[in-house]
């Protein structure tokens, strides 16, 4: 499962173009705050119910990792709790997009890094 930033403009590009130190760190910086939100209360779906997803005592915030320019979750179950999924009885559990909502909310701060580093050059 995963979500792009969106490169506005082609700042990510240019400033790729005219310093790969610079993009890297700016990647960097935002996956981290990325990750850091998801870790963070709110940030990601917890049940303490064992049959819902979320599992119990958060174990879908605890299987977010970070690797490098991706961060992730790890449980098989993630997709389903992001974009909704199919009961046993026919209905239908609305997705909670959380992710798309983190990745949403860093989307400006990393537009507004990536102008910081081009004015820098």
């Amino acid at each position: 499962m995963g979500l792009v930033i969106r490169d506005v403009n082609g700042l990510a590009e240019k400033l790729n173009r005219l310093s790969h130190v610079r993009f890297e760190a700016v990647i960097m910086k935002n996956m981290a705050q990325i990750y850091n939100r998801g870790k963070a209360d709110g940030g990601t779906p917890v049940s303490t119910e064992k049959t819902r997803p979320g599992g119990p005592h958060g174990e879908l915030r605890m299987s977010l990792g970070q690797s490098g320019d991706t961060v992730g979750y790890a449980k098989d179950y993630a997709p389903h709790v992001e974009y909704g999924h199919r009961t046993v009885n026919g209905g239908y559990v609305e997705g909670q997009r959380f992710l798309q909502r983190n990745v949403k909310a860093q989307e400006p701060i990393f537009r507004q890094d990536l102008i910081d580093q081009l004015r820098k050059l």
